[in-house]
């Protein structure tokens, strides 16, 4: 793994195109594609493939190269530069796309919904470990404080001799009462824990519906029968966007629905009832992702229907928290993957049927 091996034969242009891209960064560090695996906890092998063309890397990994080349070059990588290689990613993205790669994108979501369960269910544990000790030490101290105010309702005569022989009281009910309140922060920390576990334990559920949906057909399967399909609302104030996700979506046969902000959604919604699931930008003048996704949840006949956020914000932490905190199901970033987003939205078009069948 010492020297790059030679590019793919039979890549397609735009995988060509990016590979050769991220060959000359590579190439500008002066580092064996092993050292550099090692460098990034990476398997040599997958990092010969993404250097090849063979097989396309997550933007993360794009991102910590660009990161490693400005550290060893001293100097920022441009801005021109990282644009370029971005659009080039974004081709390479929509030329490869397949039921693979969407099977690999939704495998690496569950995956990371698995590890926030069970990064979870660890802290709960630890949390209810010093809940319980915390109460228990607050019982042993209300022990305590009764049997030195039993001796002092029995002594009463002796009340100046008991205090005196008990000066610890007063820091007893100062110890007492900072534990209750180390038990309610504890508590509270406690809940918040299997909320969020409950919460990966959902999504969890969620992509593995997903996934079932992609490896069972080339394309989402939707059920069959004489029912009427339902609606696909699509919000982005970008008029390219929405273009290419009528193109995306055109091959699942059903009606889009396309608006530019989040007020012309809240009228759409008002003015259909049959959407099985709602794709939002989350930057948008005026009223963005987020509140249009709270005005919906607040609303009784709406707050049901399920929103996917799309944005080229990216899908750091503080991001896909926000958009899951407002009401969201998903919480996907650009570039995407056709057949993944297909897949998701059939879910939930088959979620819809099968509520409004019975």
């Amino acid at each position: 793994m010492s020297k790059l091996q030679p590019l793919g034969d039979d890549l397609n242009e735009a995988s060509r195109a990016l590979a050769q891209a991220l060959r000359e960064l590579f190439e500008s560090l002066h580092l064996s594609v092993r050292r550099y695996a090692a460098r990034r906890r990476l398997d040599p092998g997958t990092v010969s493939r993404y250097l090849n063309g063979t097989r396309l890397p997550p933007w993360q990994v794009i991102s910590d190269l660009f990161t490693d080349v400005a550290e060893h070059r001293g100097t920022a990588v441009t801005t021109e530069a990282i644009e370029l290689v971005r659009g080039l990613y974004g081709s390479a993205v929509d030329a490869a796309s397949s039921p693979k790669h969407a099977v690999e994108i939704l495998e690496q979501q569950l995956a990371d919904a698995d590890h926030v369960s069970r990064r979870s269910s660890v802290r709960g544990d630890v949390l209810g470990d010093a809940l319980l000790d915390r109460t228990q030490r607050i019982a042993d101290l209300e022990t305590r404080l009764n049997q030195l105010e039993a001796d002092r309702i029995a002594e009463r005569r002796r009340a100046d001799e008991l205090a005196q022989a008990h000066p610890d009281v007063s820091g007893l009910i100062q110890e007492r009462n900072a534990l209750q309140l180390e038990v309610e922060r504890l508590g509270a920390a406690l809940a918040e824990a299997q909320a969020q576990r409950d919460a990966a334990e959902g999504r969890c559920d969620l992509l593995e519906r997903q996934l079932d949906a992609v490896e069972q057909a080339a394309a989402a399967v939707l059920p069959t029968g004489p029912q009427d399909m339902p609606k696909i609302l699509i919000v982005d104030d970008q008029p390219d966007n929405l273009l290419a996700m009528t193109a995306v979506l055109a091959t699942l046969e059903q009606e889009l629905v396309t608006v530019s902000s989040g007020r012309e959604a809240l009228k759409a919604l008002l003015d259909h009832d049959d959407f099985a699931v709602i794709i939002m930008d989350v930057q948008m003048p005026e009223m963005d992702g987020y509140e249009t996704c709270a005005h919906i949840k607040r609303r009784p006949r709406t707050r049901d229907v399920p929103i996917i956020f799309l944005t080229a914000m990216g899908a750091g932490s503080e991001h896909s928290a926000r958009g899951y905190a407002a009401g969201a199901v998903d919480y996907i970033s650009k570039p995407f993957d056709p057949w993944a987003l297909r897949a998701k939205v059939a879910v939930f078009t088959s979620i819809y049927l099968e509520r409004h069948s019975q």
